[in-house]
């Protein structure tokens, strides 16, 4: 029993030593493991730091070899500019020695020369001498023979030549004024006719009254209202004379200020065609109608400064210009005036070969100063010039403006330019219109004017009173008198009469020989 106790626990001795064994086996291989891993690891990480510096290495040395390509090339061209200045240096030494043998060469020719010269110089005095004495002997026979001094003489020969001179001079300049004066007025009508064959514009005539149709002669009850009391507020709201008479279906307004007038009519519009009329409606109507109109001149304005293709104006010039469509001169709309001496004026810039934007800048602001009402004094030329100067225009412009009724210097051309054009605008048959009594007064007195003359036998005022025809008696008027005739009569029509544009003066004689076969 005891035996086989130890022989148990023998066993089991032995068997725990295995059982160990075992573990201790499995420890050191995981061990073997974890170092042969750990190993691989610094193998692998150093054999990749030895491929970075193997890279960084082949990079540094690839930069050092491209470096010394550089400077390789840079030494050679260096090398090769300094054997090209070498050979730049050997050329000039060569030409500078080619030089000097010519400077020695030309040394001693000069040398050659100065003593030839020397020698010319003396036989030239002594030639001088001879011609001298020569000379004093000939000047005492011709003042003896003349018996005049050698000063008389020549004051004599100035004289006479300074008169000469004049006398051609004279003759010279007129010659040369006459035909610049046939030439520029040959430029002047052809670049006015071009202008004018080039330019094709509407003429537009004004009232100072408008008429409002009416749907029935009822509705002039309303409008007069309670004892008047309506037409009383409309008077007064819009400043306007409204004037109920017996013409049927119709009323009138009557004022001399355009835009008030177009108020009150578009007001009085607004109110036949509403059918509520009384003062509150009224004075609400005109109100509105004011800021209608206010917006319709502005877009005039700018509609116009559109058209003639003007940019960057001042917008209180824009509404000046647009206040225009509501001003009248000669029963002319100012507006269409003022567009059509802008294209003139852009059209004769043109043939003359300057700025045309100025041109049509300054014929559409010319009459500016018609669009502002009585709180400006003096000619309309001068207060739009004035208002062009306050709003920014340039000089030229202004001058323009100011001067196109003389009453400031023209200093430009641009200034004839408005004038002409003005007067071309304003002269065209129907362009401005007049009562048939005062044009019967105008042709009457043209020609009662032309036949106040001494030897005028009759006179006709033709072309709707722009042209006088004055026929004269021959016994008593020269051909040198008609000229004369025509300035004296012209000057008079100027002196006594009043009339848009100009009126052409035309003087002539006939002398008339007649016999009889017999």
């Amino acid at each position: 029993m005891e035996v086989l106790i130890v022989i148990g626990i023998a066993a089991g001795t032995l068997a725990g030593a295995v059982v160990g064994i075992i573990l201790g086996r499995k420890v050191v291989l995981s061990k073997v493991k974890v170092s042969e891993t750990r190993s691989s690891e610094i193998i692998e990480e150093a054999q990749k730091k030895a491929d970075g510096l193997i890279k960084e290495s082949e990079r540094i040395y690839k930069e050092h070899e491209n470096r010394l390509k550089e400077l390789d090339n840079e030494a050679r061209d260096k090398k090769n500019e300094a054997r090209k200045r070498e050979e730049r240096l050997i050329r000039r030494e060569e030409n500078i020695e080619k030089k000097g043998d010519l400077l020695n060469a030309k040394e001693s020719d000069i040398y050659r020369r100065e003593k030839l010269l020397t020698t010319k110089e003396k036989e030239l005095q002594e030639k001088t001498k001879k011609y001298d004495e020569m000379l004093a002997h000939v000047k005492g026979a011709i003042e003896q023979a003349a018996r005049m001094t050698q000063e008389e003489a020549r004051q004599y020969l100035m004289n006479t030549l300074l008169e000469e001179v004049k006398f051609e001079a004279a003759k010279e300049i007129k010659k040369i004024e006459d035909e610049a004066k046939e030439e520029a007025e040959k430029r002047a009508k052809r670049v006015i006719a071009t202008t004018i064959c080039r330019y094709a514009g509407d003429v537009s005539n004004e009232r100072t009254v408008s008429v409002v149709n009416l749907p029935n002669d009822d509705m002039k009850g309303r409008i007069i209202g309670r004892e008047g009391r309506n037409i009383r507020a409309f008077e007064a709201a819009t400043g306007i004379d409204l004037i109920i008479d017996d013409t049927p279906e119709a009323v009138i307004l009557s004022g001399f200020n355009p835009v008030r007038r177009e108020v009150a009519r578009v007001s009085l519009e607004k109110l036949i065609s509403d059918g509520r009329i009384h003062p509150a409606r009224i004075e609400e109507i005109v109100e509105k109608t004011t800021k209608e109109v206010e917006q319709s001149i502005k877009a005039a304005g700018e509609e116009a400064i559109f058209q003639l293709g003007i940019t960057s104006m001042h917008p209180e010039l824009v509404k000046l210009v647009g206040r225009l469509k509501y001003r009248t001169s000669y029963a002319q709309n100012v507006l269409s005036h003022s567009i059509e001496v802008a294209f003139l004026c852009g059209l004769m810039a043109a043939e003359l070969k300057i700025n045309v934007k100025d041109a049509r800048r300054a014929g559409l602001l010319h009459d500016i100063g018609k669009g502002v009402d009585q709180e400006f004094e003096g000619p309309h030329a001068v207060i739009g010039g004035n208002l062009a100067r306050k709003y920014g225009e340039n000089a030229e412009v202004v001058n323009a403006i100011a001067a196109h009724h003389d009453d400031e210097k023209p200093v430009s051309v641009l200034a004839y330019l408005v004038t002409a054009a003005d007067a071309l605008s304003g002269a065209r048959p129907g362009a401005r219109r007049e009562t048939l009594e005062s044009y019967i007064k105008r042709l009457e007195e043209l020609e009662e004017i032309s036949n106040s003359f001494k030897g005028v036998e009759k006179s006709y005022a033709i072309q709707a009173g722009r042209e006088i025809r004055i026929i004269v008696e021959s016994a008593q008027i020269t051909d040198e008198g008609v000229s004369v005739l025509a300035r004296d009569v012209a000057k008079k029509i100027e002196e006594k009469l009043t009339y848009p544009g100009q009126i052409k003066v035309c003087v002539i004689r006939e002398t008339r020989a007649v016999q009889f076969a017999k």
